[in-house]
């Protein structure tokens, strides 16, 4: 049943569960929906507009595209010579760097899935943050533009760090006993889609980091985290227990829905890893032979059965039966020698290519795992 995000917000906030975790392409609606989410567990007058309310009164903590864009670039253009990363402070962050003067651990965070001779160096009031690169004999070389992954996994290491201190405190049972008051009222954790520009090896030591703190939470705090990549929800899901699995689409007509998902639907996407690897390295070596075209169809029945389609077919490209007749013909079993489908020819093998190219443009799953490579 086709439902707004408000609607879909309110059913997350109904579920009372320790983790929730939702899978969905790009562009379906995540971040809208972490603000939808916000908007219920907070009023209006807590929004980061400049007119907070005291940080000990929030109930909702959220790592989205608005987190992001709290850290931009200053490239210097008349000089050319010092690029630096602003960072426009919110209660968080602010708490982090300013009141805390958790620095040194966003540094040590940063390093690990980085690299430790890149070094980000703040400035005294931690408006802005310039990065230096130590190359060895000796040289220093300072003010480099970073990449994008190392400038996302900078914004995380911020994150990260707060919420290490945030759930550190929260496990003191006793609230008399804490350092700080300020994480009494939270009551939820938002992360969406952390991923973005991570390569595919930063990004599973991301999730397992990220899924070790979540473990380590001994308070009521609940955390909800979607992601559009195949590889980061494979990992939560395997890494944390008593969670509730979703899938996130949007229609056409612009609702959506929240379909849950169990048991072996989710296994599906670590599956898909491996078939896709297979298929591809058989492509780029030009030897598909028979058994790939089973592959390729064990990939459309999957990824059907995770979308909740009734028949593999139906993800196929419009001329449905050519396409279906030369998978078949390929992949029946036949029990008569004499009836053996002879080795694909090179049109045929073609058709492998065109239908993993489509499966993975149209549906979405592997599009941005490509672009990390």
């Amino acid at each position: 049943m086709s439902k707004t995000l408000t609607e879909i917000a309110q059913q997350l906030l109904d579920s009372h569960k320790k983790v929730q975790l939702i899978y969905a392409f790009n562009g379906t609606g995540k971040t809208r929906l972490s603000r939808e989410f916000k908007n219920l567990i907070a009023p209006k007058t807590d929004a980061e507009d400049g007119q907070q309310s005291e940080l000990s009164q929030k109930k909702i903590l959220y790592y989205n595209a608005f987190t992001e864009d709290l850290f931009y670039w200053d490239n210097d253009l008349d000089g050319d010579s010092e690029p630096r990363l602003k960072i426009q402070l919110n209660s968080f962050t602010k708490w982090v760097l300013v009141d805390q003067g958790k620095e040194k651990n966003v540094t040590s965070i940063f390093q690990h899935y980085t690299d430790d001779k890149l070094t980000p160096n703040f400035s005294s009031d931690f408006s802005e943050v310039s990065f230096s690169l130590e190359r060895g004999n000796n040289e220093h070389e300072r003010n480099i533009k970073i990449s994008k992954g190392e400038e996302n996994n900078f914004i995380w290491s911020v994150f990260q760090s707060l919420i290490e201190q945030l759930i550190s405190e929260l496990n003191i049972a006793d609230a008399e006993d804490r350092s700080t008051d300020v994480f009494n009222c939270l009551e939820y954790v938002f992360v969406d889609d952390p991923v973005s520009s991570l390569d595919e090896n930063r990004l599973i030591e991301l999730a397992v980091n990220l899924a070790s703190l979540i473990k380590s939470s001994e308070s009521d705090l609940k955390f909800i985290i979607t992601t559009h990549s195949p590889v980061c929800y494979n990992v939560l899901y395997n890494e944390l227990s008593g969670k509730r699995c979703y899938m996130l689409e949007r229609f056409e007509d612009g609702a959506f829905s929240l379909t849950e998902k169990d048991g072996d639907s989710n296994k599906s996407l670590s599956y898909h890893l491996y078939l896709i690897q297979t298929i591809e390295q058989a492509i780029i070596e030009n030897r598909v032979e028979k058994y790939h075209f089973t592959l390729l169809r064990n990939l459309y029945e999957k990824t059907a059965s995770f979308l909740g389609y009734p028949k593999w077919s139906e993800l196929l490209p419009d001329d449905k039966q050519l396409y279906l007749s030369r998978i078949i013909n390929f992949t029946s079993h036949s029990t008569l020698s004499n009836d053996a489908v002879a080795e694909p020819t090179q049109q045929e093998k073609a058709t492998v290519k065109l239908l993993l190219d489509h499966l993975k443009s149209k549906y979405g799953y592997w599009q941005e795992e490509q672009n990390h490579g």
